[in-house]
């Protein structure tokens, strides 16, 4: 195929990989809360190479009843009742995120979405969860996803985050990390980068014109 005909809806058999990451009050998605969301929504070039595109985010407010894991919220450094959060309902938040990749499935001609997660069945689990506790109509597959931890392990020997990021030749600030943007943002390096990566070498073996 020539450049120009490169279309991300052809290299997913029709699906949209948009990275997630959430940050919680523990790891119980049924009853521990959901305290931030953030998506990065990929594109491809004309070269068939995925890059980041764009990224959404919002803080969430704790559901009805929800758990707040005193240990969880340690790690992430969040408070779910600072006043400054700016945190949105569950189905406000969901909307919110699920608008731009909506809009973005319809212009790529995909079907769907496909989460694309490090370890993605904890970030698919609450997402699935918040989707059950507000019935918002979802974007992603209900349980398909792609999974860097698998994906490094496969490209780098590294399944944890921080060092396939970096394995992959990308800086990774401790600092920062354990936000949602931040994770979201290096989980979409990592990605694109094994995807491209698998490209290139199809493209100089002949197999990918």
């Amino acid at each position: 195929m020539s450049d120009s005909t490169y279309r991300i809806a052809d290299r997913f058999r029709g699906f949209l990989p948009v990275v997630i990451d959430v940050e919680t009050a523990g790891f119980n998605a049924d009853t521990d809360a959901l305290l931030e969301i953030a998506a990065v929504v990929l594109r491809m070039d004309e070269q068939g190479m995925l890059y980041r595109h764009q990224t959404h985010d919002c803080h969430v407010a704790p559901f009805p009843g929800a758990n707040l894991d005193e240990a969880s919220l340690a790690f992430n450094g969040i408070d779910p009742h600072h006043p400054f959060r700016d945190a949105m309902q569950e189905a406000e938040a969901l909307e919110k995120i699920f608008e731009p990749i909506r809009q973005e499935i319809k212009e790529s001609g995909c079907s769907r979405a496909i989460l694309v997660g490090h370890n993605p069945f904890f970030d698919l689990g609450f997402l699935n969860a918040a989707i059950k506790r507000t019935k918002v109509k979802s974007p992603f597959h209900a349980f398909s996803s792609f999974d860097t931890a698998t994906l490094g392990g496969l490209a780098y020997g590294q399944t944890v985050l921080a060092k396939a990021v970096q394995a992959a030749g990308f800086k990774w600030d401790n600092e920062a990390a354990h936000s949602a943007i931040y994770d979201t943002e290096k989980t979409a390096d990592l990605f694109c980068n094994i995807v491209n990566s698998w490209q290139e070498m199809h493209q100089q073996s002949g197999l990918v014109d």
